[in-house]
């Protein structure tokens, strides 16, 4: 999968302007795309020479300068446009289940020093009001500036930062009061909560 997030990127930023690898990684890393797409961006000339060879991209100029390696340019062909699009539907029905590092941990937690636990989620939870105030900032500053699409990237980071935010303020008052070792039914979630169905 990191491997189509990576190409998908590639003919993206092609779709906007002919670029160079070095400028292609350059707007990955302002727009954090190796991020968002859990690849690495040292791959990224790997990725490029297969999709040259694909004819999904093409060279369109080579920049020549004294003392530095030759600069070639590339542009997405016609084929490469419907590639771009088969990758976006790919990425948009993708349903990898949600993972974070904390979950191994939990299964053990009631195990651990309760006080060390409790401090490290104190710090995890400063950290994400840290996050939630950097991503609504982000989402206001590029209101009208960025497609609505991008917009909603950016709210989906805020609203899911907030969603961690509740979580770890729930586990550390959990874990305050001696909980996290207990079996009971006591709920975690509120009591009007209904399970989602699905209409046949």
């Amino acid at each position: 999968m990191k491997a189509l997030s990576i190409r998908l990127s590639i003919l993206g930023l092609l779709l906007e302007e002919n670029l160079h690898p070095y400028e292609i990684s350059l707007r990955m890393k302002e727009r954090f795309l190796d991020q968002k797409g859990q690849f690495k961006i040292g791959s990224l000339y790997y990725a490029v020479d297969q999709l040259e060879k694909q004819s999904y991209i093409e060279a369109v100029e080579t920049i020549r300068s004294e003392n530095r390696p030759d600069k070639t340019v590339f542009r997405i062909t016609d084929k490469g446009r419907t590639y771009f699009h088969k990758l976006l539907i790919e990425r948009l029905r993708d349903t990898e289940p949600p993972y974070h590092p904390m979950y191994i941990a939990l299964v053990f937690a009631g195990k651990g020093d309760q006080l060390d636990i409790a401090q490290v989620l104190k710090e995890r939870i400063q950290d994400t009001e840290h996050m939630v105030n950097i991503y609504y900032q982000v989402y206001a500053e590029h209101r009208g500036i960025v497609p609505r699409s991008v917009l909603h990237l950016m709210v989906g980071q805020y609203e899911h930062a907030k969603t961690e935010l509740s979580w770890l303020k729930r586990l550390l008052a959990e874990t305050e009061e001696g909980r996290l070792n207990e079996r009971t039914i006591s709920p975690l979630l509120d009591e009007e909560y209904e399970e989602v169905r699905i209409d046949e």
